[in-house]
Parts: structure tokens; sequence; C-alpha cells
């Protein structure tokens, strides 16, 4: 055992109070050891103290990036069920346009039921988180895949209604609709006595009289094929409206357009008169369909 000390003289301007200490050299080890194990445990709790606010601070920025991870995830959850809820309605409208206008059901659209979900995102701990991000975006890939498929058969399906609407407008504008002149009626479609003959024999138009120089239009547009002196109808006027129609103007007293031209419904053709064999200042209009006479009456609107 060590039995050695250590004396300390403390030394003031007053020899008389000069005082000592004296201490065991095994005691001064024995406070050097503490000392330096009181350093190093010092210096582990400052680094694990360090440490530990360094995991927080990371701890705290994953929970943040989660945090607006989910968010987003929710939003674009939300959106694609608005998207979905939407080309849901334009399919409806879709087949409610084609009801009207008598055609199929579109090749590809929408199912009636749709599958899409919402709702709030679960809580989940730190470690499913990459987990729970990956589901959720394929998830999210297979909607929107979904989605693509609907609105590319709903375009498809609006083309094929826009080209139906492009045609049926045609078909409207070439039908002829409106009276080619203003007057009365004077002998109808169909079987009549003939002014000339005395006979029955079948008339394949109506005939308009009024005053001669009475504006004839066309009644559709169309383009003019004929512009003719006839024997038995005088100045005569052909027009082919297409879809099959076509319309003649006979007993005219002056025509205002000629073979190839390009007309309008209500486009002035020519005047009212007594040409041709006639008992008076008329019209004598026809509507063929097919090359076959059909009654005008059965056109006009107005």
């Amino acid at each position: 055992m060590d039995r050695r000390f250590l004396t300390f003289f403390v030394l003031t301007d007053d020899a008389s109070k000069t005082r000592h200490l004296r201490l065991p050299v095994r005691l001064l080890k024995g406070l050097g050891v503490v000392s330096a194990l009181v350093f190093l445990a010092l210096a582990f709790v400052i680094y694990d103290y360090a440490r530990i606010k360094g995991d927080k601070a990371d701890l705290f920025t994953l929970k943040k990036e989660n945090e607006d991870q989910r968010l987003e995830l929710q939003w674009f959850s939300a959106r694609i069920g608005e998207i979905e809820t939407e080309l849901s309605k334009l399919n409806i409208f879709d087949r409610k346009l084609r009801a009207m206008a008598r055609l199929g059901t579109p090749k590809a659209s929408l199912p009636d039921q749709v599958t899409g979900m919402g709702g709030p995102i679960e809580e989940k701990p730190l470690s499913s988180i990459e987990g729970a991000a990956k589901g959720l975006k394929e998830e999210m890939r297979s909607d929107i895949s979904r989605l693509e498929d609907g609105l590319s058969g709903q375009k498809a399906s609006f083309s094929d209604l826009h080209e139906y609407m492009i045609e049926r407008a045609s078909f409207i504008a070439a039908t002829p609709s409106i009276w080619p002149a203003r007057g009365w009626v004077t002998s109808a479609f169909g079987e009549r006595i003939s002014p000339f003959s005395g006979t029955l024999q079948p008339h394949k138009g109506i005939d308009i009289a009024n005053r001669v120089g009475t504006p004839i239009v066309a009644p559709a547009d169309g383009v003019v094929v004929e512009a003719v002196n006839d024997e038995g109808l005088g100045r005569k006027i052909t027009v082919f409206h297409g879809f099959g129609y076509k319309t003649s103007y006979g007993h005219l007293s002056q025509t205002f357009v000629k073979a190839g031209q390009k007309v309008k419904r209500g486009t002035k053709l020519g005047l009212m008169g007594n040409s041709g064999r006639s008992t008076g200042p008329h019209l004598h209009y026809e509507v063929s369909l097919s090359g076959v006479p059909v009654d005008p009456a059965r056109y006009l609107l107005n």
C-alpha cells in the first residue's frame, strides 16, 4: 500500500499565517481516475444528446415528408374520383344523345358503375411509409390508365356524334322544306282532271298561282342541274339537293341561274310566269326522291 503523502504549502505576506495541506498520493491518484471517468461520461452524454437531437430532427423531417406525401396522394385520389364522376356523366349524356339520334352504343365507354373509392388515408408507422406510398401509386396508375381508356372511348364516341350531326345538318339543309313561292295551291299532287284533255291524269307536283313576276326561291341547298326551255313546262329549272332529293320549277317568266351553279335555301331562282302549256300564271313545283315523284307538301314546314 502506497503510504506516501504530498504536502501543499500556502504562503502569505504574514509568515506566521502559513498554511499547508497534506494529502496521500493514492487519494490524488483516485481523484485523477474519477475525474477521467467523469470527463468520459460527460463526453458520452454530450455525444448521445447530440445524436438523439439529430435523430429527432430527422424524424421530424420524415414525418413532415410523410404527411406531405399523404396529403398529396389523398388529393390525387380525390381528383381522380372527381374526373371519374364527370366521365360517368359524359357517358350518360353520350348515351342519351345516341338514343335521340337513334345511333348504336359506342364501341368503348365507361361502365355505368365506377369502381373508384376515397376517404382518409390511415396513419401508418414510418417503417411502412415506402410500402404504403408504393401501393397508392400503383392504385393511382391503374385508375389513371382506366380513365385514359374511358377518355379515348368518349372522344371516339363524340367524334361519331359530331360526324353524324354534320351529316344530319347537311341532310336538313338538303331537304326542300320551305315554299318556293308565295301564292295559293290551285292543283295538288296526285291524279287530276287535265285542263287540256279533260281526262284523269297523274299530276307529279303542285301548282302555286300568283302574279307574273312573283319570286321563285330554292327551298333547300343544292346545285342547278338544268335551266332549259321545255315544250310543256316552258322555262324550267331543276336543282339537285343531295340525299336523293331533286326539285323542278316550271312555267317561269325569267330564270336567274344556270346549270352547275350552287344555290342556298332562299336563293332567287327566277320569276313566276305563264310559259309553256299553261292556263294562267303559276309555278309548277315538283319534288322527287331517288327519281320517284313525291308530294312536295310532305316537306313544307311553313
